[in-house]
């Protein structure tokens, strides 16, 4: 019977639309009398939750591969990601330092994966700059539903219960290290001011010889003020800074 009911149960229903569900499908039972009830379950839509399951369990793998300079063979990486079931066009790259903050590649595939995907790459310094950024980048990926695995870091695989708690760690290690970076820079600074340093540019002073020609080139009448802060290569905000400048100089003799 569809939906698993029998014959007794179509008997008692009257006639009209009857809603039931059958392996994560849902069907409509349209009849207008108990005769016709067996010719009229038509399967509607898949239920959500089913829908949700399935784009998990049949993501695509989509692999990154990234190489610091044009000289180097990305051969190795491209075979170990094809190995593993990446699909050639599935697999972005970039030729760059890491340290690069644009990465063409690695923009197209984080903006190609979709919930239920795994991102694949052969190692984790082929996708992160630092401990930091491969962290925020693994835990976006999460929220968005999306997989990380690492071929040369077999431990650390989202989609597995130890590559979360791998993954964990690793968050907690960076935030660890990105507050005793905080700390060591408070430490400096402090002990900088205690010895009379004061940080950022060392002020301007009356008698610079950028605040000379400033002084000279305003007098000139036939100079426009954007004629001479192009010659400088100032702002007019940085000009008139001179100018106070010069003129405090002037009244201190």
């Amino acid at each position: 019977m569809p939906g698993g009911l029998s014959k007794r149960s179509f008997a008692k229903t009257r006639a009209g639309v009857q809603k039931i569900g059958q392996k994560g499908y849902t069907f409509y039972l349209i009849y207008p009398s108990q005769e016709s009830a067996y010719r009229f379950a038509v399967p509607a839509r898949i239920n959500k939750t089913c829908r949700k399951i399935r784009l998990r369990t049949a993501g695509r793998l989509i692999g990154y591969a990234r190489v610091s300079t044009g000289a180097q063979d990305l051969s190795l990486q491209l075979d170990a990601l094809q190995q593993q079931g990446c699909r050639k066009p599935h697999i972005f790259i970039d030729k760059g330092s890491g340290g690069q903050a644009q990465r063409p590649g690695l923009d197209a595939c984080l903006k190609m994966l979709q919930p239920g995907d795994v991102l694949l790459v052969w190692r984790l310094d082929r996708l992160g700059r630092s401990m930091p950024h491969l962290v925020t980048l693994i835990a976006t990926l999460r929220e968005r539903g999306v997989g990380f695995r690492s071929l040369c870091d077999g431990a650390l695989d989202t989609t597995t219960a130890s590559g979360e708690l791998v993954f964990t760690i690793f968050s907690a290690l960076a935030q660890f290290e990105q507050r005793l970076i905080q700390e060591r820079t408070r430490a400096g600074l402090k002990a900088a001011r205690a010895r009379g340093h004061r940080g950022g540019r060392k002020p301007i002073r009356p008698d610079d010889p950028r605040v000379t020609m400033a002084k000279t080139m305003h007098t000139d009448t036939t100079l426009s003020i954007t004629t001479v802060c192009r010659t400088l290569n100032i702002s007019r905000a940085t000009f008139y800074r001179y100018l106070s400048l010069s003129a405090k100089l002037g009244r201190s003799l």
